[in-house]
C-alpha cells in the first residue's frame, strides 16, 4: 500500500526547502565577499614587495687643517643601516638601498637613477698590486706568478696625467694636459689630455691568460687639469671664482656637488668595463682639505638650509656610479678612502667621507690607505697612541681597522680591503725601510683584524724586495 503526505506535511517540507535554498544563497554571498577581500589583499602584497638584496661575499696625515668647517661638513643622513627601499622611474626595476631615504639629496640632486636590471656582483677576493700606468708590466706579472698576487691595480685616469688608455671618450680627447713645474703650469695643446700609454684590451687580454683580475683606477675630482678646461664644474667660492687649495699642490679641484663631473667619470668607468676590466676602483673620492691660498675664504655649494652635507654628495655619486655600472653587468665598484676616517669622524665630515655610511652605498668593496706614514706622530688608533707610527707596521694596521670594525659590521656594508705601505717614506724623520717584513707585517695585521683582502701600494710599481 503507497504512501501519500498530508497537505500540512507537504506545506511543511517546502518551507523547510526554502530556509535551506536561503541559508546557502547567504553562504554563497559571504564566501563570494571573502574571495574579493583575499583578491585585494594579495594584490597589495604584490605591489609593496620587494626583490631580494644581491648579496655580495662579504668578504693620512690628519687633514684637520681646518676645524671650523662649513655647513656642508656636518653629513644630514642618518645614521641607521636599515636597508630603506627606492623605486625608480617608469621602466626600472626596484633596488634596495641601505643607506635611508635622504629628501635634501632628492630635492638637491633628483632621484637615483633608474635601474633596468641587476645582475649579481661578481666580487673577487683581492690580493693585489698598484702598477700605475702599467709600469713594469712585465716584472709584476712574474711577481703574479711566484706569489699570490691576483690583481694588478692600472691607472685609467689619475691625477696629474689624464686618461692614459685608448679612449673614445670625446669629452677626454678634447681637454689639454696641463703640466705643473713647480707652480708653473704648461699647457701641452689639445687632446694631450687623453697619452695612449698602454692599450687596454690588450693589457686586460694578457691579464687574463695569467689569471690576473684588472682592476681599474680613477682618480675622481683631484684633476687640476679637467678643472682648468672646465672651470665651470670646479669648486668655487661664494662670488664664483675657482678656487685654489694649499694642501693639493695648490691647484684646483672639482667641484663633488656637479653631476656633470659624475657623469664624465662613469662614462670612462663604463668603457672600460667594455673593454673588458674587472672593477672599477674610484680614487680622490672627496673633497680637498680646507687650507685655501686666501685667507678666511670657503668654497660656495649653495644655500645652507637646502644643500646637502659633503658626505651625502660622496655618497650619493658612489650610488649613482653603482647604479650605472655595477648594477646592470655584475662588475663590482670599489672606492679608496682616507685611513683617518675610521678614527676621526671630524677629517671624515671636512673631506666628505663617513666611514660610518660610505660602506652602506651598495658598492662592492671599500679600500681604506691605512698607510703608518700617513699619521701624524702621537696618534690615538683603537685606544692606543703612536708616538711615531710608521715604526709600527703591525699594530698601527690592526688598531686602525679595528678602530672602524663596528661600523664595518653593519649589514649590507662594503668588503673592506686596505691598501698596504710597499715604500719607504724617506720624508719623515723617524720611519722605517719598508721590505719584505714591513709589508708582510701589515698584511698578517689584516688577518688579524679579520680581514682577508689587500692590495700593494708602491707608486713606482716597484715591489723588489717588497714582496716575496
Amino acid at each position: 500500500m503507497g504512501y501519500s503526505m498530508s497537505r500540512e506535511q507537504k506545506r511543511a517540507r517546502i518551507q523547510m526547502l526554502r530556509k535551506t535554498i536561503a541559508v546557502l544563497f547567504v553562504l554563497c554571498v559571504i564566501l563570494f565577499v571573502a574571495d574579493i577581500v583575499c583578491v585585494f589583499v594579495l594584490l597589495g602584497k604584490k605591489g609593496k614587495s620587494k626583490p631580494k638584496a644581491t648579496e655580495t661575499t662579504p668578504t693620512s696625515v690628519s687633514v684637520s687643517e681646518d676645524t671650523s668647517a662649513d655647513s656642508s661638513g656636518d653629513s644630514s643622513a642618518s645614521e641607521s643601516s636599515e636597508p630603506t627601499d627606492t623605486t625608480p622611474v617608469s621602466g626600472g626595476v626596484e633596488v634596495k638601498e641601505y643607506l635611508p631615504q635622504n629628501d635634501l639629496a632628492e630635492s638637491y640632486w633628483g632621484p637615483l637613477p633608474a635601474v633596468t636590471e641587476v645582475k649579481p656582483v661578481q666580487h673577487n677576493k683581492i690580493h693585489g698590486i698598484y702598477i700605475a700606468s702599467c709600469m713594469h708590466f712585465e716584472e709584476n706579472l712574474e711577481l703574479a706568478k711566484k706569489t699570490d698576487i691576483n690583481a694588478f691595480v692600472i691607472d685609467l685616469k689619475d691625477e696629474g696625467g689624464g686618461v692614459y688608455y685608448n679612449t673614445s671618450n670625446e669629452m677626454a680627447k678634447e681637454m689639454h694636459l696641463w703640466v705643473d713645474n713647480g707652480g708653473n703650469w704648461t699647457d701641452k695643446g689639445p687632446g694631450s689630455y687623453v697619452q695612449n700609454a698602454y692599450n687596454l684590451e690588450e693589457i686586460v687580454k694578457k691579464c687574463h691568460e695569467n689569471d690576473i683580475k684588472v682592476i681599474g683606477r680613477i682618480v675622481c675630482f683631484n684633476d687640476p687639469s679637467m678643472a682648468r678646461n672646465h672651470p665651470e664644474m670646479s669648486i668655487k667660492d661664494a662670488n664664483g671664482e675657482s678656487m685654489h687649495f694649499n694642501l693639493e699642490g695648490k691647484h684646483q679641484f672639482l667641484n663633488p656637488y656637479d653631476p656633470r663631473v659624475w657623469d664624465f667619470l662613469i662614462s670612462l668607468a663604463q668603457e672600460a668595463v667594455e673593454k673588458g676590466v674587472d672593477e672599477i676602483q674610484f680614487d680622490y673620492v672627496r673633497f680637498p682639505t680646507i687650507s685655501t691660498k686666501k685667507y678666511n675664504e670657503k668654497p660656495y655649494f649653495g644655500p645652507e638650509d637646502s644643500t646637502p652635507s659633503r658626505i651625502d654628495a660622496i655618497n650619493r655619486f658612489l650610488q649613482t656610479a653603482r647604479r650605472k655600472i655595477q648594477d646592470p653587468t655584475g662588475i663590482p665598484v670599489t672606492a679608496d678612502v682616507f685611513g683617518i676616517i675610521l678614527s676621526s669622524e671630524l677629517d671624515g665630515k671636512l673631506i666628505g667621507q663617513g666611514w660610518d655610511t660610505v660602506g652602506l652605498t651598495g658598492i662592492d668593496s671599500l679600500c681604506p690607505m691605512l698607510y703608518p706614514s700617513h699619521y701624524a706622530d702621537n696618534t690615538q688608533l683603537n685606544g692606543k697612541t703612536f708616538d711615531y707610527p710608521d715604526l709600527y707596521p703591525h699594530d698601527v694596521m690592526y688598531n686602525a681597522l679595528m678602530a672602524g670594525k663596528t661600523s664595518a659590521s653593519a649589514d649590507g656594508y662594503a668588503t673592506v680591503r686596505p691598501y698596504v705601505q710597499a715604500f719607504t717614506a724617506t720624508w719623515i724623520s723617524h720611519h722605517l725601510n719598508y721590505k719584505v717584513p714591513e709589508v708582510k707585517a701589515q698584511i698578517q695585521a689584516i688577518y688579524d683584524a679579520g680581514y682577508d683582502e689587500w692590495i700593494l701600494w708602491n707608486a713606482a710599481a716597484n715591489y723588489t724586495n717588497r714582496y716575496e
